[in-house]
């Protein structure tokens, strides 16, 4: 091939649609105006993680009416404000977020798709040097059958408290 074959195809492919070209996830806005709720860490760890895996933020910090209401409903086992999405101060960061990936075009509820991800978060937040608590496996044994409330979206900064 010679040099000017190689300008026509690149011409043809700068043309071309622009959605038919594969970019890199990344954050929409809410997300992102989620993640800035959250410490540092648990920041730094998600904007890796959605470079190869496409996530969507669902919560950081936590008001106490929505804590209370969860706690209400069965979806948080402690009250307001024994959670680590709950800041005393607003304008504390949390130490705990709700990620779900984002799986063709859609946030996934999917269990099977939860657990994979985690998989994924899991590994990069080892890799960073970041200490986190998966919502599936609270006891961090890697027995995921062995928990009583799971939490699948859940991920928290693991303080030396929680030893």
């Amino acid at each position: 091939m010679k040099w000017n074959d190689v300008l026509e195809v690149s011409r043809r492919f700068w043309r071309r649609k622009r959605t038919d070209i594969q970019l890199s996830p990344r954050f929409g806005s809410r997300s992102k105006k989620n993640l800035r709720t959250c410490d540092p860490q648990l920041q730094r760890l998600f904007n890796v993680v959605v470079e190869g895996f496409d996530c969507s933020i669902i919560q950081g910090r936590r008001s106490k009416a929505l804590q209370d209401k969860y706690f209400a409903e069965g979806k948080s086992k402690v009250q307001w404000p024994n959670s680590k999405h709950n800041v005393l101060n607003p304008t504390d960061l949390s130490h705990a977020v709700d990620v779900a990936p984002y799986i063709n075009g859609k946030i996934s509820w999917d269990s099977c798709q939860c657990y994979f991800f985690a998989g994924y978060v899991l590994r990069v937040s080892e890799e960073l040097g970041i200490d986190i608590r998966w919502g599936g496996d609270w006891d961090q044994d890697r027995d995921v059958n062995d928990q009583t409330f799971r939490d699948l979206i859940h991920f928290e900064i693991k303080e030396s408290s929680d030893e």
